[in-house]
C-alpha cells in the first residue's frame, strides 16, 4: 500500500512532458515518476504504426537473404550486395528495439 505523498513543482510543461511519457511508457504520471525517480528503466509502448513498420522490416530482411541465398551460385556480386542490405536492415531492426 502506498500511503505517502510526495509532491514537486514544474512547469506547465514539463507536467504536460511528464504526462506524455506516461502515457507513452502506458504507466499513471505517479508511475512513470516513481520510476524515474528510483532509477528504473521505462520503455516506451510501440504504437501499433510502429509495430507495423517493424514487422514490414522484418519481412523484408528475410526476402532479402532469401534472394540473397537464390543468387549465390549465379552471381555472387549480386549475393554479396543483397546480404549486405539484409544486414542493415537488421542493424536498423536492432536500433527499433532499443
Amino acid at each position: 500500500m502506498k500511503r505517502e505523498h510526495i509532491q514537486f513543482r514544474c512547469s506547465i510543461y514539463e507536467k504536460k512532458m511528464l504526462r506524455l511519457k506516461a502515457k507513452r511508457a502506458g504507466l499513471s504520471l505517479s508511475e512513470y515518476c516513481r520510476g524515474s525517480a528510483l532509477g528504473h528503466t521505462i520503455i516506451e509502448r510501440l504504437t501499433t504504426e510502429q509495430l507495423e513498420h517493424y514487422s514490414m522490416l522484418v519481412k523484408y530482411r528475410n526476402n532479402f537473404e532469401r534472394i540473397g541465398n537464390m543468387f549465390k551460385k549465379r552471381d555472387p556480386r549480386l549475393a554479396k550486395e543483397v546480404g549486405e542490405l539484409a544486414k542493415k536492415i537488421r542493424g536498423h531492426l536492432y536500433n527499433f528495439n532499443r
